[in-house]
């Protein structure tokens, strides 16, 4: 076995690699650029080593840098984790050449499987049914419209070296393919250090279900069952769960046969992953092949209770699969968010700064429902602008489908983030979503459930009632706690009822709240009359200054974000976010009498929507636009966006240029007019 192991990565997945070498008695390396220089998996590596610039491309992506790291520091062995080299064929040929070994398949099955092009050649050859695409490689813009043009939208066009949703593009008519194929080029060059790109038929509403495969260097392979990754946005995994909600056992050992048969014809031997594109029939197409570690990989890890970083460790050492097919029992039901560094209120653009707060929830197993947090984060550090933006990987795990959402959906409730924007809301959201929660997924679910953008649950209903009961205890043992301090209402019980009025958003609520410090509470919601409609038991170990209210209500176990705001507080619970006030009678009089503060119009700029860089200005002052012109494009966490104009206009100003660093909501440019 490996006595040290450098991971050639960052982030959550170079702390996953971290943990399981630990366990395993393996000393580690970290690597790190100047960006990562405080990073959490250089504090967690038994050693680090510097290896450049910020830029991935001067930094992680750099073969020689990584060798000569591991040179240094004696390492026997690399594992690549995900992104970056770890679908590169030359990378474990090089390491190779130098006495390393690499943790993860060898060079010929990479060559066969990790080049999506390629790929698609030797399924076709093994007469693996394929979705149908053009194989070779795309001269130019040009060339992309005409074969888009004979293959007939939609097409979607995709990085041969891709992956991570970076480099893809689907197109519904030829300017958008000229168009596309230009971003997906040149993100691919950026990200992958290879701009080569394909154009495949793009299957309308299907699922994306994947197999994971598990291989030895002694030719034995079996699969652990599949994941659901159908939710995603622009491409990039959303919500992943496992197994599918879609799949029956004839599927689910049909699809298992073929991901296993086509991996012993390139000679698989480590962990990766068999993707396909499946109808809503349970009709099912190769896709690709993932030959690295998925980012998904702990829900198949839940359901199986096997350790897939142990495995390619293992397998990399030459060591026999510990299992047979036979062994394989999915138990359970898992389900992961993944928490991303973005806005979901501006169109999920990404969000870099300081996390001036990272609370996540607490980790472990309890009555049956086990929470687990991959993250490579830590309350202080920096969101970078150079890298994917993925804060944490949320799972839970319960023994069925429905418990493992509503856990998942109590644990959402508990991460606590602040100092950047983040997609926690959207998340909850979707835990409360019909369409979701009943498995009726596709690809384009969010663009299908959310055409105009996401916005906040409005609070309602059986939400609404605990958001206020909730908020009334929080009042309520606020009030108590001064009266104690200041020893005023001498002799009178704390007990003692005060009728309020809680403003919800937009919803109000009137309530009595009655308890002692340390409770329990009771809220008794009023009709308008004043007179009470139902009593609720609020239990909770809260106390002012904590970031996340849990207790139950009711006796139903509930987690409540809360910030203060100006004279009360910001709620967040199951994707609602509201302000929220409570006020007594007279207070609720004299708040509905204030003047409302109204944004000042901004419809005349060009605002940046992101932290990040400006690549180009496609117009010049003086010049007539019109709606859909491309304005500009800005660069942020290695995805390059389209800025368009809303209307037609005339461009006045322009305040930025090519090269420019901006901060979110930077004016761009100035527009004629009022």
């Amino acid at each position: 076995m490996f006595k040290k192991i450098l991971i050639a990565n960052r982030g959550e997945i170079a702390c996953r690699v971290i943990k399981t070498a630990r366990r395993m008695g393996i000393k580690t390396v970290a690597v790190y650029s100047d960006a990562d220089r405080d990073a959490l998996h250089v504090e967690m590596a038994d050693e680090a080593v510097h290896i450049g610039p910020p830029a991935a491309a001067e930094s992680y992506l750099l073969m020689d840098k990584i060798i000569a790291a591991c040179k240094a520091t004696g390492a026997d062995a690399v594992h690549p984790g995900y992104g970056f080299l770890s679908e590169r064929e030359s990378f474990p040929t090089e390491l190779q050449k130098n006495g390393i070994v690499f943790i993860g398949p060898n060079a010929k099955a990479i060559a066969a499987m990790g080049d999506k092009i390629e790929s698609k050649k030797a399924a076709a050859a093994a007469k693996v049914s394929t979705v149908p695409g053009y194989m070779g490689e795309i001269k130019d813009a040009k060339h992309a419209v005409q074969i888009s043009n004979e293959i007939g939208y939609p097409v979607m066009i995709k990085a041969s070296a891709g992956g991570g949703g970076k480099g893809m593009r689907i197109a519904y008519n030829a300017k958008e393919a000229e168009e596309g194929f230009q971003l997906a080029r040149s993100e691919a060059k950026s990200s992958f250090g290879d701009d080569r790109c394909f154009v495949e038929k793009f299957i309308e509403n299907p699922r994306h279900i994947e197999i994971q495969v598990l291989g030895d260097k002694h030719g034995n392979v079996i699969h652990l069952g599949e994941r659901e990754c159908s939710i995603q946005r622009r491409n990039q995994k959303v919500l992943e769960e496992a197994p599918s909600p879609l799949l029956d056992e004839k599927t689910r050992k049909l699809m298992g046969e073929q991901a296993v048969a086509l991996s012993k014809a390139v000679g698989y031997d480590s962990a990766g992953t068999v993707e396909f594109v499946a109808g809503q029939d349970r009709s099912f197409y190769f896709l690709e092949m993932n030959t690295r570690l998925q980012v998904e990989h702990p829900v198949t890890e839940l359901i199986t209770g096997i350790d897939l970083v142990e495995q390619m460790i293992r397998s990399a050492a030459g060591e026999k699969l510990a299992f047979k097919q036979s062994d394989i029992k999915l138990k359970g039901w898992a389900v992961e968010s993944r928490v991303y560094a973005e806005d979901p209120f501006r169109s999920f653009l990404p969000s870099i700064g300081r996390l001036v707060k990272y609370r996540p929830p607490a980790e472990g197993t309890k009555d049956g429902v086990t929470v687990r947090n991959d993250t490579g984060v830590f309350e202080g550090g920096e969101i970078s602008m150079f890298y994917d933006p993925m804060i944490a990987k949320l799972v839970t795990h319960a023994p069925t489908r429905t418990a493992a959402i509503e856990a998942q959906g109590v644990a959402l409730d508990s991460f606590y983030i602040d100092g950047i924007q983040h997609n926690v809301p959207f998340l909850a959201t979707m835990m409360q979503h019909p369409r979701w929660r009943d498995g009726n997924l596709s690809t384009g679910f969010i663009k299908e459930e959310f055409p105009d953008g996401f916005v906040p649950r409005e609070p309602e209903g059986k939400d609404l009632i605990t958001l206020a009961a909730v908020a009334g205890a929080i009042d309520h043992l606020g009030n108590a706690r001064r009266r104690g301090i200041t020893h005023q209402m001498s002799g009178r019980s704390v007990e003692f009822a005060k009728r309020r009025v809680v403003k919800i958003g937009s919803k109000t609520v009137l309530l009595e709240a009655m308890g002692e410090i340390p409770g329990p509470y009771y809220v008794s919601i009023l009709d308008p009359a004043g007179e009470p409609t139902k009593t609720l038991e609020i239990t909770s170990d809260w106390w002012p200054g904590e970031p996340v209210w849990s207790g139950t209500v009711g006796g139903a176990e509930v987690a409540v974000q809360v910030r203060p705001i100006a004279n009360g507080t910001l709620l967040s619970f199951r994707g609602i976010q509201a302000p929220t006030y409570v006020y007594t009678t007279r207070e609720a009089e004299l708040a509905a009498l204030m003047p409302v503060k109204v944004a000042a119009d901004m419809s005349k700029y060009l605002l940046c929507p992101m932290p990040g860089l400006v690549k180009a200005i496609n117009v010049t002052e003086g010049q007539e636009v019109k709606a859909g012109d491309a304005l500009a494009v800005v660069e942020a966490m290695k995805m390059e966006n389209i800025l368009k104009a809303e209307r037609d206009g005339k461009v006045k100003k322009i305040a930025a240029k090519a090269g420019d660093s901006l901060a979110v909501d930077a004016i761009i440019m100035e527009f004629e007019g009022k």
